[in-house]
């Protein structure tokens, strides 16, 4: 079950985003169950794996949002370092920052479960 217990523990900035909620725990537990659940990382995965960059960038950069907005430290912060090396048009392995944000989502969603 999903509480700001275990996201505090996850990493999460709690009150942050609680407080971008108007400190309604229900809404932002919500909010954060929803993020969880979507596929982006593996959609993000899929893309970086053919190498559609201008894909994986606009789906790097729709995750550091949503991560940001919700204070999902964990996430948020490998995505914005892999966001910025797809918007200057860095041609690297990007592998490591992929497996760790699929990592962290997958964390992230047993902790709804």
């Amino acid at each position: 079950m999903l509480t700001i217990e275990n996201l505090r523990d996850f990493g999460a900035d709690t009150e942050e985003g609680l407080k971008r909620c108007f400190d309604n725990e229900t809404f932002y537990l919500g909010l954060v169950k929803r993020f969880a659940e979507d596929n982006k990382a593996e959609k993000l995965a899929a893309a970086i794996g053919k190498k559609d960059y201008k894909e994986g960038f606009e789906l790097a950069h729709n995750l550091k949002g949503s991560s940001g907005n919700l204070a999902l430290t964990p996430i948020y912060k490998p995505v914005s370092e892999m966001t910025e090396l797809l918007r200057s048009g860095t041609d690297t392995d990007y592998s490591m920052y992929v497996n760790t944000i699929c990592e962290k989502m997958e964390q992230l969603a047993s902790l709804t479960r």
